[in-house]
């Protein structure tokens, strides 16, 4: 009899094109999920017979409480090699051993520069415009010889840095860890505080782990020390930034605008405000949503499988 296993959250439903899964589907029956389902009983009846459950990242939490209720559950594939929204402890303790994927690495920092372009020219503002008829309805802000702050320089920061300094911008990095030796290896100014970094930047771009240290790093503080008509652009984690402080600032005019990629509730709930703010610029966190990434991740949840199958499981979180 074959084990049964369920793909969450395939809003595109491309995840058993993405791959090839031919080598398990003779002890393997795979079925993919394309809506998000945020109601506890709900999901549970969906996969309760499932051995093997594979998620996208921080879409479907897997908590104790789900945990608890899934007795059959033996294997659990997140994409990515980390997910704070799996409870590996609770995960261990059932018994259940949980795998991680490689990814392509670049999307998300293409997707970020996509963004900053968009509030600097303003190209969902033209775009719409052009749709009703009008014609050059506002004057775009230039990236050459402007300061670009990234808060951040790890992989995703570093290349975010690069792209400035391809632009003909100043680049300055902060983070709570960065070192002078960090920076000059980027070839970017440190900067002295996270309060000059705010103060002297353009466009501000967010390229941190969430944590205890960076949950609300951005506040209404921070942001009335940004420049009115200095940019934001968060593509990390929602948290960092207190999102009832961004939407004042964007409300009052502390700062030109902002683009998201990252929401505290996703999807995002239908009457939530920042579906309303005309300078804020929205996507639905699909910084990794990308063919090179998808297909990585499920080529290697495949394997997970296979080598679970085996008896020798690999990429273990």
């Amino acid at each position: 009899m074959k084990l049964r296993c369920a793909i969450l959250d395939d809003y595109q439903r491309v995840a058993l094109t993405a791959a090839d899964w031919s080598p398990i589907l003779d002890r393997v029956e795979v079925r993919s999920i394309d809506r998000h389902i945020d109601q506890l009983d709900d999901l549970v009846e969906q996969i309760a017979d499932c051995e093997i459950v594979v998620i996208m990242r921080e879409r479907t939490p897997f908590r104790a409480e789900l945990l608890a209720r899934l007795p059959r559950l033996k294997l659990l594939v997140t994409t990515g090699m980390r997910n704070a929204s799996i409870d590996l402890g609770a995960a261990a303790s059932q018994g259940v051993i949980v795998c991680g994927t490689g990814a392509a690495g670049n999307a998300t920092a293409e997707l970020t520069w996509a963004l900053l372009l968009g509030l600097a020219r303003n190209i969902v503002g033209e775009h719409n415009a052009i749709r009703s008829g009008q014609w050059q309805s506002t004057v775009g802000s230039d990236l050459y010889g402007k300061t670009l702050g990234v808060l951040g320089l790890g992989k995703l920061g570093s290349k975010i840095a690069k792209f400035g300094q391809a632009f003909g911008m100043d680049v300055i990095a902060w983070s709570q860890n960065l070192t002078k030796e960090r920076a000059d290896e980027v070839g970017v100014r440190l900067a002295g505080s996270k309060e000059e970094l705010l103060e002297n930047s353009d466009f501000i771009s967010i390229h941190l782990v969430l944590s205890d240290r960076t949950r609300g790093l951005i506040r209404a503080e921070e942001l009335k020390r940004m420049r009115p008509m200095a940019y934001l652009i968060n593509t990390s984690r929602a948290p960092i930034v207190d999102q009832a402080a961004l939407a004042e600032a964007l409300q009052h005019g502390w700062i030109a605008g902002a683009a998201v990629d990252v929401f505290e509730v996703e999807p995002l709930p239908k009457d939530d405000l920042y579906r309303t703010l005309p300078n804020l610029l929205t996507t639905p966190h699909i910084g990794y949503v990308s063919q090179a990434n998808y297909g990585a991740f499920y080529r290697d949840a495949v394997e997970n499988i296979e080598a679970y199958l085996s008896g020798e499981p690999i990429r273990t979180l």
